[in-house]
């Protein structure tokens, strides 16, 4: 043991010994390497197990995320079609949201999440970013019941943008009709003209689109033609409505409308809406 600490003679006998020890070794070291393979793959294979698990959770919740942004998304593109809207307005105007749909297929009713509360008021237009919805019939504090302009107990004045003739929309009870009554054969109105808002009634102001001519039907029978009006409101989409008050809306009396329609009852005999 000296001679091999100081002078190093037993070197090469112990690199002999361990070439030839080394499979023995080897052998030996088989079952414990074994046995910590066998327990590292199940550890390994758990762990993946559990992790695949938690991925699959993640990726589930992610997804419900997305579909999630995707409403908020669209949301936020309809808020911003009714801000650029309400900037095109020069009345004063509120957003408010669509609680509930009328599911009587007699009537087209919503009810919104503004009422008294907000200075609403009966017979107030309410529109969405691409025209008039309707009106308002019923306030409560904290809600209000308004009546679409399909509605078939639903009137409202308009004119051809293009020349100025004026006529009155009545609601059919189908979501995207309306129909001009007592229209001349020879009246100038073609397929595609723009109705707004007459401003008679003293019920809507002026100006707000209504809806586009869709179809012209004329019998040389009958004096009048069947006119069609395809609203420009979304009045089966979205969730948002914009409430509108006229500058001098409130000083106006309820009663300058309600001798409108009475008038036009009296000529066409077609029901129409009675807010106040």
């Amino acid at each position: 043991m000296t001679l091999d600490h100081r002078q190093q003679h037993f070197g090469n006998i112990r690199g002999a010994l361990s070439v030839v020890i080394y499979p023995l070794q080897q052998l030996v070291n088989i079952p414990v390497n074994l046995g910590l393979w066998v327990t590292g793959s199940f550890t390994d294979r758990a762990e993946l197990l559990e992790e695949n698990t938690n991925l699959r959770m993640q990726q589930t919740i992610l997804k419900t995320q997305l579909q999630k942004f995707s409403a908020i998304e669209a949301e936020n593109s309809r808020l911003r079609e009714l801000f650029k809207a309400s900037k095109r307005i020069s009345d004063r105007v509120l957003i408010g949201e669509i609680l509930a749909v009328a599911l009587d297929r007699f009537t087209r009713q919503i009810v919104i999440n503004k009422g008294s509360n907000f200075e609403v008021y009966n017979g107030q237009p309410i529109l969405d970013a691409d025209g008039v919805m309707g009106q308002v019939i019923h306030v409560g504090p904290f809600s209000s019941t308004a009546m679409l302009i399909t509605d078939p107990n639903h009137a409202i004045p308009v004119e051809l943008n293009r020349n100025g003739y004026r006529a009155i929309a009545i609601g059919t009870g189908k979501i995207g009709f309306l129909e001009l009554t007592n229209i001349p054969n020879s009246a100038d109105i073609v397929i595609g003209d723009l109705l707004v808002t007459s401003g008679l009634g003293g019920r809507f102001p002026p100006g707000y689109p209504v809806g586009k001519i869709s179809s012209v039907d004329t019998d040389v029978s009958q004096s009048y033609a069947k006119v069609t009006v395809t609203p420009s409101a979304n009045l089966d989409r979205g969730r948002e409505v914009m409430l509108v008050w006229s500058e001098d809306k409130k000083e106006k009396s309820a009663e300058e409308f309600d001798a409108f329609t009475d008038k036009v009852n009296e000529a066409t005999e077609a029901p129409i809406v009675e807010s106040d």
